[in-house]
């Protein structure tokens, strides 16, 4: 996956669980619960509401990362 995150370690350190985020940001836990795992990209919007809530930017939650194959 190209997008890392530290989103556990940002809710962690707000004393939140995945579905208390998931509340906060308006989406569900198991939408928290896949991000954090890598699974699911979230779009503009919800990765802006996520670092709202942190108090941080997207950056510091969000990495985009190239594919290896890409590098050509």
């Amino acid at each position: 996956m190209p997008l890392n995150n530290k989103l556990k370690e940002y809710r962690s350190a707000l004393g939140v669980n995945q579905a208390e985020m998931g509340a906060l940001v308006g989406t569900s836990r198991q939408t928290i619960s896949q991000i954090e795992r890598g699974d699911y990209s979230p779009s503009v919007t919800l990765a802006l509401k996520i670092a709202k809530v942190c108090g941080v930017t997207v950056e510091d939650i969000f990495v985009y990362t190239e594919d290896d194959e890409n590098e050509n």
